[in-house]
């Protein structure tokens, strides 16, 4: 059996079932959430160490600026209702992109990593204002920045993601086949599995049959 450390997710579809179920774009994205909390709790269960979610990427922000705010509220309240029981869990809470976002949201995602810090057993990445190649530049520019040699090794270690190890599985819902500038360079040899259901549909059984199928596949990193 494979080993499952890390499981990276694009969240794809929360505005197009909220169109489809509710016409609104933004009771997807509230919907959505739902899913991410049964997605948590299985990964807890089958012990996976690491949850990375794709929750706004950099290119989100030509979305309308109402549903970027709703967006950015909705984070707010699920910090301010749902943070300490994460913290109970003992679930770590990192982000992954460039903070730039209001002084309120800075202040709350900052305290949410402090509180979370030492926890173990779960680590979510939680993918912000996050596009693969603008962290490879970072990257990049802090090599250079440092007189450093531009290496697999160390320009791996100097992403966001430098003290994670790379995700064994991709998982992107919504019947979208392609990557969208997410984990570019981390995804080398991962495993990717694209669903057709739209997000707030995904469930427990999809994941673990995901996990299942992942269980049964001859990884070999190059080799024969």
């Amino acid at each position: 059996m494979n080993p499952l450390n890390h499981v990276a997710i694009i969240m794809d579809g929360n505005g197009r079932w909220g169109l489809k179920n509710k016409k609104s774009r933004n009771l997807g994205h509230k919907q959505g959430l739902f899913t991410v909390e049964k997605i948590i709790k299985k990964s807890i269960e089958k012990k996976i160490k690491y949850l990375t979610l794709f929750a706004f990427s950099t290119e989100n922000w030509k979305r309308p600026s109402l549903e970027i705010k709703y967006l950015f509220k909705l984070l707010e309240n699920f910090l301010d209702k749902r943070l300490s029981n994460l913290n109970k869990q003992n679930i770590k809470l990192r982000i992954i992109g460039r903070k730039n976002f209001s002084s309120k949201l800075n202040k709350s995602l900052k305290n949410a990593e402090k509180l979370t810090s030492n926890n173990k057993k779960l680590q979510i990445n939680l993918a912000l204002n996050y596009g693969s190649k603008n962290e490879i530049i970072d990257g990049i520019k802090s090599l250079i920045k440092n007189k450093k040699n531009i290496t697999i090794k160390n320009i791996s270690e100097s992403l966001y993601t430098k003290d994670i190890p790379d995700p064994d599985i991709l998982i992107r819902t919504g019947e979208t086949n392609r990557l969208s500038n997410f984990l570019l360079w981390q995804l080398a040899y991962t495993e990717i599995f694209f669903e057709k259901k739209l997000w707030p549909d995904f469930n427990e059984r999809d994941y673990d049959r995901i996990i299942k199928k992942y269980m049964t596949i001859k990884r070999n990193f190059g080799n024969v």
